[in-house]
Parts: C-alpha cells; sequence; structure tokens
C-alpha cells in the first residue's frame, strides 16, 4: 500500500516552493502529485519517498497535513489502458474518487494513483482480474 501526503495549504504565490523547498532540504523525493485549488486554499497531495518524515517536517513549519493510503496500479503506456482500468473498477461497481499519475522509476511505466473507499477490496479486485497493483 502507498502512502499519500496531503497537504492544506494558502492558496499564495511561493507556495509550492516553499513546500518543495522544505521536502528538498529533508532529501524527499516527489513520486507522484495533484494539485486542487480554491480561492483561498488548496490541496497538494503527493507520493513521496518518506512520507511520515515529509509530513513531520511540513506540520513543523505550519502545514497542516494528513497521510492517507492509496493504492497504485502499474500499466503499460499504451493508449486505451486507463479506459481499460476504468472499466474494470466500472464493471465491479468501484467508485474512485480521484486519480493521478505517477511512474516506477525502474520499469518505466505508469502508474496510476488511486483512492477508493475500501483500497484492500479494491487491491484484490484488480489483482483478479490481471492488474500490477504496486
Amino acid at each position: 500500500m502507498l502512502k499519500q501526503l496531503s497537504i492544506y495549504a494558502e492558496n499564495k504565490k511561493g507556495t509550492m516552493k516553499d513546500i518543495t523547498s522544505i521536502l528538498k532540504e529533508e532529501e524527499i523525493n516527489i513520486l507522484g502529485s495533484v494539485t486542487n485549488d480554491s480561492a483561498e486554499y488548496g490541496i497538494v497531495r503527493m507520493v513521496v519517498s518518506d512520507p511520515e518524515k515529509a509530513s513531520q517536517s511540513l506540520i513543523k513549519a505550519g502545514y497542516i497535513c494528513r497521510l492517507t493510503e492509496v493504492m497504485g496500479i502499474e500499466m503499460a503506456d499504451e493508449v486505451g489502458n486507463l479506459n481499460h482500468l476504468l472499466q474494470a473498477l466500472s464493471d465491479s461497481n468501484i467508485s474512485v474518487d480521484y486519480i493521478y499519475l505517477s511512474f516506477n522509476r525502474d520499469s518505466g511505466k505508469p502508474i496510476l494513483i488511486l483512492h477508493v473507499e475500501d483500497i484492500y477490496e479494491v487491491e484484490n479486485c484488480m489483482r483478479a482480474k490481471g492488474f500490477t497493483t504496486v
């Protein structure tokens, strides 16, 4: 299971640079991320090399953080593979809260990061359908 770091941050100039500077100082690698913003605050979701250390460092700097379990599904970089995955999820009556992209630095293949309600059940279901989870 992967742990995702969610950072609740003020939507202002320099915030992302501040966050990435803290992670750089702690030698934490960002493996995948997505940012959702609103008028005043945003949520930065990241899969990082050391989520606990990243969370502690950012909290110390004044950010509100949360760690959440997410799942990763490795896939070949081919036309239609995301649709194939989404069809398999739909066929299994699984709803996805959100999805974003990372990649396996060893294999070079994309990894789709998914947040779902029952991560363990979905992981077993996807493995049974032939998908590779990380």
